[in-house]
């Protein structure tokens, strides 16, 4: 990628490039190779493909690499890339490590499960590439801490995937709540519907030749290997993720952290029942936040509370002056017993995002940080880590947000890391 072009030409182009790609995409068919960012995906089946499908589409964009531990999943993946670029001659790897020590790749996307999350995009950041990482952040509070240090040391540009965070509906609920539309907000409730698979025992069977099963395993715990709880079933095992919970948190808590950013969490309290047959995460899983000024639920189930019935997912903003219900593309303000979609003397006050990866591709030209940035994410996923663990001990837990441990806990705060396993501690 061109220096000249990304650190000062961009600045002066950003703004109208972004009315442009949104509304005549084809005037950027003819961008120069010097002036592309050159971009490699790590973990290329799932959510990884939608990486593919995203960034191959983007014409500021040349895809340099693909890699995946199952050689199906890569195979599958040149075939995607082949059909949109059919002079693309990405090389593929299955070791992500290679492709880090390329010098002629800008920045990776990384849609491997939770637990190598971290790992990868710190040796990213050591490597000089920016990252875009698939939610959650991390798999541990302190892996985001690392997250931080390593992307500052390093000044690299960092987005999570939180690609409803693009999207305009969340834009004006922050705008509609920042602007006083109903008042001080003092309680959020926050739900997701939806219980976890149900594994009745594991098939334990030799590992397929295409699938390298070591190193999908990478920092976790050693396991016998069955294909239940390989590729998109991670996510229902406490080894690698965190469930239902863990899946949606990101989505849904991130137009809370948008609209109030709240500050100074004081204690959490989760109950609930983990999941039937051999997955270990909640199949339902309440909790209580107490941050300073506001009180934070999240339930697996919708509350009592207008209109949340009806949505699968969603946010309940309680105010002193009224109430707004929103999921990712609806919303309704009740204020004065009168409800409404929109106040229109409240102007637009956010700036509008050309699409999250785009987003994203401007911020590795311009050096500007994104919109969904390491900082703003790794608060926003923290609570997430909290409430697990909260839901794993059983019992009310005291924080320290200063300090970033629990009060007079050490079970807890034993819990703020797992060492990694043994050849895979790398960071």
């Amino acid at each position: 990628m061109s220096q000249k072009f990304s650190r000062r030409n961009f600045v002066k182009k950003a703004a109208v490039s972004a009315f442009a790609f949104h509304y005549f995409p084809n005037l950027f068919a003819g961008v120069p190779a010097s002036d592309r960012v050159r971009v490699a995906h790590i973990g290329i089946n799932g959510m990884g493909t939608s990486h593919l499908n995203w960034f191959a589409n983007l014409p500021e964009v040349e895809i340099a690499a693909l890699c995946d531990v199952d050689t199906d999943h890569l195979a599958k993946a040149q075939k995607k890339l082949q059909e949109i670029h059919p002079e693309n001659k990405a090389m593929p790897y299955t070791d992500f490590r290679s492709i880090l020590e390329r010098k002629d790749i800008d920045a990776i996307t990384c849609a491997t499960p939770d637990h190598w999350h971290a790992q990868v995009a710190i040796m990213a950041f050591q490597a000089g590439k920016d990252v875009y990482g698939e939610k959650p952040l991390s798999f541990t509070v302190k892996e985001g801490q690392m997250m931080l240090a390593a992307k500052q040391k390093h000044n690299r540009i960092f987005q999570l995937g939180t690609q409803i965070h693009a999207g305009d509906n969340y834009h004006r609920v922050a705008e509609l709540i920042q602007a006083g539309a109903i008042g001080k907000v003092h309680t959020v409730r926050l739900w997701k519907t939806g219980e976890p698979p149900v594994f009745e025992k594991p098939t334990i069977q030799p590992v397929p030749a295409n699938f390298n099963y070591d190193f999908w395993q990478g920092p976790a715990p050693e396991r016998e290997y069955f294909p239940e709880h390989c590729h998109f079933n991670y996510r229902y095992f406490m080894d690698y993720s965190g469930g239902v919970f863990q899946d949606f948190w990101c989505h849904i808590a991130d137009i809370v952290w948008l609209s109030i950013s709240p500050e100074k969490l004081k204690s959490i309290s989760a109950t609930g029942e983990k999941s039937a047959g051999i997955g270990d995460t909640p199949k339902w899983i309440n909790i209580d936040y107490e941050f300073k000024d506001l009180n934070l639920h999240w339930s697996s189930t919708p509350p009592n509370v207008p209109g949340a019935e009806s949505r699968h997912i969603g946010a309940y903003f309680e105010g002193d002056k009224g109430t707004l219900i929103c999921d990712y593309g609806t919303r309704e303000l009740v204020i004065n017993g009168v409800t409404m979609n929109d106040i229109e003397s409240i102007p637009k006050s956010i700036v509008r995002s050309p699409g999250h990866q785009q987003n994203f591709i401007d911020s590795v030209k311009s050096r500007q940080e994104p919109e969904s940035n390491l900082a703003y994410a790794r608060q926003m996923t923290m609570p997430m880590h909290l409430g697990l663990i909260s839901w794993r001990l059983g019992r009310k837990l005291k924080w320290n947000a200063k300090k970033e441990v629990f009060k007079g806990d050490e079970e807890a705060n034993a819990l703020l890391f797992r060492e990694y396993r043994k050849d895979y501690s790398w960071v």
